[in-house]
């Protein structure tokens, strides 16, 4: 079974749960086991929370899931406003830091990730992907 979740959401706080309760349930019914559940939860609230907190000139951003018998795809897209990494490197995010270390989870949480901007219009696409197995 093939599954496809859209949700365009506004860029407010109160979203980033929204998005991982509904993302959460669908995988829970598909029989997903609770940690890579919870490695999918942590990585859409960084995306989120970065759409949230950079993407300034967007008052809505949208997220794209598709879960597939073995994996879970997301895509977490928004209408700009902040900087696009130029390339992932997973060497820049202080450790100790108070902030700035999403994408550092994000990546040792998902199997592949992506960062780029949009190819039709301003904004972002913070791409990312968990196998199940």
């Amino acid at each position: 079974m093939e599954v496809v979740i859209e949700m365009t959401l506004p860029r407010d706080a109160e979203s980033a749960p929204l998005a991982r309760h509904t993302l959460d349930a669908s995988l829970r019914g598909l029989g997903v086991a609770s940690d890579v559940r919870a490695d999918i939860a942590l990585a859409l609230g960084e995306a989120c929370a970065n759409v949230i907190q950079h993407a300034v000139s967007s008052t809505a951003y949208e997220i794209r899931a598709q879960l597939d018998p073995g994996r879970c795809v997301v895509d977490v897209i928004d209408g700009g406003g902040g900087d696009v990494p130029q390339s992932w490197t997973g060497t820049h995010d202080p450790v100790h830091d108070e902030n700035g270390r999403g994408l550092t989870l994000m990546h040792a949480f998902t199997d592949d990730l992506e960062i780029s901007g949009r190819a039709d219009k301003e904004g972002s696409v913070v791409h990312f992907e968990k196998s199940f197995g």
